[in-house]
Parts: C-alpha cells; structure tokens; sequence
C-alpha cells in the first residue's frame, strides 16, 4: 500500500490507535506483524527475501561479536555477500547481462546467460543499506549485536521508512524498539502536522507536477526547449516533493508512536554550492555513502588526485544504486564532477569574487550561487528523469536550439496549478531557511493562524491535489 491511499490511511489509524491500547511488552510484535502486513500489501512472496537478509545479518550479528580475529571479518563479508548478492541478482543482473550481450555481439560471440523475468522487490535497496549499516557496526564495535530476534527484524522492517528510508543507524533506531513511548498529545500533534505537509507535497505538488513532466519527458520527439526547461525545472521540484514527502509522512507516523528519525532533507533547493546540496539532500544516503566507502577509501585526508578519485566513484556508486541504468551512472558522474571542479577552483572563484566585489553583497551573491546550484541540478536532473541517454542528449539539444510554447495543447492550467504550489512551498521553505529552521507552516503559536493552516492545506488537496494513488518516485529504488 501506497501513503497516498485511502487503505493506508485506515492501516495508521488502527496500528497507531492499537500501539497506545497494548501493553508495553507486546508492541514491538504489533509493529512487526503491522510492517510484515504493510511490505507484503506490494508483492507479498518478496517478503522471502526480507527474511533472507534478516536471518542472514541476525546470526551475523552475533557471530561478529562472540569472535576475534579473522573470523569476525569473515561473518562480516558473509553477511555483506548476502545483501549485496540480493542486490545484484534483483537489481542489477539484467542490466549487466544487457551490457555483456551488447559487448560479445561485434566478437560475434553469443551471451549465455539467460534474461530473468523478475521484478524489483520494492525497496530494496533501503532496507538492504540499513541492514548492512547494523552488521558494519556491530564490526566496528559501535553497536552491540541484537539477542532479540524480533526487535532486529523490526530493525529492518520498520513500516514508516521500510520502502524509501529515512536509511536508519543501529544506534539511533534500534534501542527506541526498547522504550516504553506513552501517548503525548502534543507531540501526536506534531506528527500528524508533519504528515500532512508531506501529504500535501505529494498531492497538490509532485503529483500535479508529474502530469507535465510524464507527458514532456514520455514523448520527447513532440516538444520544445521552452517546454523542456520548464519540465526539467518541475522535476526538480517534484522529485523533491515527492521523496521528502515520503519522508515527512514516515517521520510524522513514526513520531505519533514516540519513535524520532532522523532528518532526510533541509531544504535543499536553498544550497550555494552543489556540497552543501549534498548536505541538504537524502542525508541519510549521504551520509551512509561518507561512513561506508567515501572515508574508508581515505576521504579527503590523501593525496589531491586520490581525493578527487574517491569523490568521483562515491558518486558513481551513488547513481548506479539509485537505478539500473547508465543515465543514473552519468547523473552521478555529473554530480561527481561538479564537487571535483568545485574543488580545483575554488581559489581561483575566491580571487574572482574578491577582484570583483561581489564579496561586499554578501546576500547577492548568496542568491547568484543559488541559482547556479538550481541550474546545475537541474541538467544532471534531465539524465535522472529521461527514459535513454539518448533522449538526455536530444533533450540537452532542444533546450538549446529549440523554443516554443511552454503549455501544451494551449491549455495554462496545469502550468498555473503546479507554478502556485511550487510558490507555496517556496515560501514555506524560506520562512524556514530565515529562522534556521524554527518556523513550521504549521506549527504556529497562535491557535487561529495554526488551523488556518490546517485548513489551507486541505482545501488546496481537495482543489487541486491529484488522487490517483500514485507511487513514490523512489519505490523503484
């Protein structure tokens, strides 16, 4: 099931309502028959393979603890195997099979291999990160080793984030299944304001969004630049709507039942450089990518060449796991390049700005990096989104020699629709950025301009939001 659905809405309801009514020692079965009901409400056999990796890591788990020397690097590679050799299979077999048929086809050599009709558990690749982050720990001795079978598996299975993250940390999640968390109506409240600012990102704009950039970026051949650069600009905005919407409703449900994880977004589109991006967006993946191959292939703290080595397969590993594809490959090549140039100019971009003044409007150039950021977002965006490479370079082409209207079929309502919700978020988003954070759309200290809020949201779903029950962008990673 779908967040965007009327059959979730009854599942929170009844799990959040029966959480509060059992006693303490039986809610983390509740949670775990609740996330088991939930995973399999997709494809339910796939929660075979959840159960694989679980029973895997579990005994993993305790045999990295219970040994020393070299065997506790042995359970580690076993349990690290298993994830990822469930990912290769799933994810990425296909696509290195495609790859070798095209390479042995002018050797006039026939590819054995066999095509597997499978498809992608939903997912996978979240919980599969969040379950290697656990046995990597209990590695390195910052976590201890889960004895309680159950409470690991919810670990892993933890409906609000189980298909697309926040990505957890044994360290921040797991003991929380421990807690006995009463019902605070304040902080219920808060959750379910959170929820229904997602709800609001995913309804009245990534899904309204979609309906432009779906009918631009589906037919390439029929469109103008000027359509292009504006669905590129609305798939910036709705990708992010639609992730971090994911987010906030997972962060609002899991904070209605006392449980507190962590941040995945921090208005990223607010970035003066693409590293501060990277700061601000997916954190939890980010962040998983520095602790578990940016600094152990050394980070910055090695040679100049090295460095920028290791931030360009970062990012290339970055965009293979978000897809299957070689246009996810380049978006994470381009976002690699980016911070590597950033890098190898950076003294020149200082001399620049100092010889220019632009240092002395300190709030104008904020903006102008901004905007730059913006931009060069939006071009990796255009291989993330479109279906070929080539597509992205037809794309690439129209935008720069081809103009035209920016509405299709002559009609300025879909155009108008989505430009006012990316106002509206774009207002809050600032409000937000100017008090570092402090200020919610809907967490406002007076009673009546806290409901208005409520209410606005609302009505503006029940106006204009789109009900189609609509996947998130990110169940096909």
């Amino acid at each position: 099931m779908t967040f965007n659905s009327l059959e979730f809405l009854f599942f929170f309801i009844l799990v959040s309502t029966a959480y509060f009514i059992l006693p303490y020692k039986h809610r983390w079965f509740l949670l775990l028959a609740a996330s088991c009901y939930f995973y399999m409400a997709f494809v339910p056999i796939y929660i075979l393979i959840l159960a694989f990796t679980i029973i895997i890591d579990y005994f993993a788990g305790r045999a990295i603890e219970n040994v020393q020397g070299k065997k506790r690097k042995l359970y580690l590679i076993i349990s690290l195997v298993a994830n990822i050799g469930v990912l290769a299979v799933f994810k990425y077999y296909n696509f290195l099979n495609e790859n070798l048929t095209a390479l042995l086809g002018p050797l006039h050599i026939r590819n054995p291999a066999p095509v597997l009709k499978i498809l992608l558990p939903i997912g996978l690749s979240f919980h599969t990160f969040q379950a290697m982050s656990y046995t990597i720990e209990v590695y390195r001795g910052h976590q201890k080793a889960e004895r309680h079978f159950g409470i690991y598996a919810l670990y892993v299975m933890f409906y609000p984030q189980l298909v697309a993250g926040p990505i957890e940390r044994p360290g921040n999640l797991l003991h929380q299944f421990r807690q006995c968390h009463d019902f605070d109506s304040s902080r219920v409240a808060s959750g379910l304001s959170l929820m229904l600012w997602g709800f609001f990102k995913k309804i009245v704009i990534a899904d309204r969004l979609a309906l432009y950039v779906n009918l631009v970026y589906n037919d390439p051949g029929q469109h103008t630049g000027s359509t292009f650069i504006l669905a590129t600009i609305f798939f910036a905005f709705q990708i992010y709507c639609d992730f971090s919407a994911y987010s906030d409703i997972a962060i609002g449900a899991a904070q209605v039942m006392g449980f507190k994880l962590m941040t995945n977004f921090r208005r990223p589109y607010f970035s003066s450089s693409i590293s501060e991006f990277w700061t601000r967006w997916h954190i939890s993946l980010s962040t998983w990518f520095k602790d578990y191959l940016y600094v152990p292939l050394g980070g910055n703290r090695v040679s100049i060449p090295r460095w920028y080595f290791n931030l360009m397969i970062v990012f290339l590993i970055s965009g293979l796991w978000h897809g299957a594809n070689w246009t996810f490959i380049i978006w994470g090549a381009l976002n690699g390049f980016y911070l590597v140039f950033a890098a190898m100019t950076s003294k020149l971009r200082s001399r620049i700005s100092r010889v220019t003044g632009v240092q002395k409007f300190p709030r104008f150039h904020r903006f102008v990096q901004i905007v730059v950021t913006f931009i060069l977002c939006c071009f990796a965006w255009i291989f993330f989104r479109a279906n070929s490479i080539s597509d992205s370079f037809h794309i690439i082409e129209k935008i720069f020699t081809a103009k035209g209207s920016l509405y299709i079929d002559s009609d300025p309502s879909p155009v108008i629709y989505s430009l006012l919700g990316i106002g509206i978020l774009l207002f809050v988003e600032a409000k937000w950025e100017y008090y570092k954070g402090s200020f919610s759309f809907c967490h406002n200290s007076h009673w009546l301009v806290k409901n208005l809020s409520y209410a606005f949201l609302i009505i503006m779903m029940l106006l204009i939001g789109v009900f189609d029950g609509g996947q998130f962008i990110y169940f096909q990673f």
